[in-house]
């Protein structure tokens, strides 16, 4: 596995989490095309924010080996940042519309 495809595998589970939480949260839903790209932004938000503390694509390829535990880490974080951002999203949605 190389660095780029634990890069592809991040930003796919935070689609997969943006458009669950989307199916979840009928409240903050923003339909497939706006959940899939409050995802992709929302997963490299958050990696690129904490996977400083040693989850990055490097810190999983580390001496060529895969470290499984960093990497259930960072998808973990991937997921929860695809559905982070889409509610985060559409509450700023809300506000812009409420104005």
């Amino acid at each position: 596995m190389t660095h780029t495809l634990i890069s592809l595998i991040s930003i796919i589970v935070g689609i997969i989490g943006a458009n669950i939480a989307g199916i979840i949260l009928k409240k903050y839903t923003l339909g497939i095309t706006g959940n899939t790209i409050a995802g992709v932004f929302g997963s490299i938000l958050l990696i690129k924010s904490f996977g400083r503390l040693g989850f990055n694509p490097n810190a999983i390829m580390n001496l060529g080996s895969i470290n499984f535990n960093l990497l259930s880490i960072n998808i973990l974080v991937s997921f929860l940042g695809g559905a982070i951002a889409v509610i985060l999203i559409q509450k700023l949605k809300a506000k812009m519309n409420k104005e």
